[in-house]
């Protein structure tokens, strides 16, 4: 079986994204990831084997005894979430999730309060708290920082896993996670996932959610996938050839109520500002068309549902929110569970949790 110590990183790093899965997988994890760096590492096997693991920590959790259980699950793991990208609900919600195991966690969220602030390199930082910790859950501005850090520890003294909560504007694998699970629960009554018609509207070209998620949806049977966005953040190009070379069928559009009316999925971004590379350059785009308001709430069919990662701004309108349509507050809180159930198979614990007697 292929490891990161068989590799030398300048060769891993130019490895195509599916090529490095291998490497990144745990022990006899049957495919599972013992590194989780982007979506690629997810086929189809593995995401329904994470989602009904999320569903059995969920079912476990219900009770004070069924609690108890699985706050002893893990505390015996203690976790480094090191956040040098200003995040609220992706921080909490990894937080939650070692909470709910019962991992003790650490966490830096300003590298000014680091020894990085001093000129320490990324590689010291992550080899400092190797030492303290069991796990790292990192999110970067920096793209590809978590893929070479990764690298790094497991050909150190003290390999642990890291767990990519963010990574420029490349990938956001445990969002993505949380958004099929979402979408797993919406449908699992409806014909699952398969055969969905799913519409991404706003910033799609620096968005990482959406290039995540546009991946993990390729596992699934005839989902059509629907881009609708100013000409100037239209999803990139290599979402497009991901999506031709699976044979997945998908539409390039700037209209959004025409999408809606044939959305079983609406995922709504706001708009990536922070990425802009001269201040202002976002403000200047006209982003009217791609708001979601009372009008495309009429056209969304009854069974269909509107998503977000969120921050939002003004891309839903608020009286969207008591609609049962509305999703988004359940994202935020599948979150916790599905990163739940990757952390605890992350440390080989999915059959304990899925064959206990709660």
């Amino acid at each position: 079986m292929a490891r990161l110590t068989d590799i030398g990183w300048n060769e891993f790093h130019a490895l195509p994204l599916e090529a490095k899965r291998p490497y990144l997988e745990r022990v006899e994890g049957e495919g599972m990831p013992y590194h989780t760096l982007f979506a690629q590492q997810f086929d189809r096997p593995i995401l329904e084997r994470l989602c009904a693991l999320a569903n059995r920590i969920r079912f476990i959790n219900k009770s004070k005894e069924g609690a108890l259980y699985l706050k002893n699950v893990l505390a015996h793991k203690r976790a480094m979430l090191y956040f040098s990208q200003p995040s609220s609900r992706t921080f909490l919600s990894h937080l939650a999730a070692c909470q709910i195991l019962g991992v003790t966690t650490g966490s830096v969220r300003d590298a000014a309060t680091s020894s990085e602030f001093k000129g320490e390199s990324h590689e010291d930082s992550i080899r400092t708290f190797s030492s303290y910790f069991d796990m790292i859950i990192m999110r970067s501005p920096e793209q590809g920082l978590a893929e070479k850090m990764s690298w790094e520890l497991s050909n150190s003294s003290r390999p642990i896993p890291i767990l990519n909560a963010g990574s420029g504007k490349d990938q956001h694998p445990t969002q993505a996670l949380l958004d099929i699970y979402t979408l797993f629960r919406s449908f699992e009554d409806k014909g699952s996932i398969d055969g969905k018609t799913v519409v991404f509207c706003g910033d799609l070209m620096r968005g990482r959610t959406v290039r995540s998620l546009s991946y993990l949806l390729t596992n699934f049977k005839d989902v059509r996938q629907v881009f609708v966005a100013p000409q100037e953040l239209q999803v990139p190009d290599d979402v497009i050839a991901v999506l031709k070379e699976k044979g997945v069928e998908f539409e390039v559009s700037d209209d959004l109520r025409a999408a809606v009316r044939i959305a079983d999925a609406v995922y709504m971004t706001r708009i990536q500002d922070e990425w802009d590379e001269s201040k202002g350059a976002s403000a200047k785009i006209d982003t009217s068309r791609f708001k979601f308001g009372a009008e495309e709430l009429n056209l969304l069919p009854k069974d269909g549902i509107i998503m977000h990662p969120l921050p939002r701004r003004d891309e839903i309108a608020t009286c969207c929110d008591h609609d049962p349509r509305a999703m988004y507050w359940r994202q935020m809180r599948n979150g916790m569970w599905i990163r739940a159930a990757l952390i605890a198979s992350t440390f080989g614990f999915e059959r304990s949790i899925m064959d206990c007697g709660y």
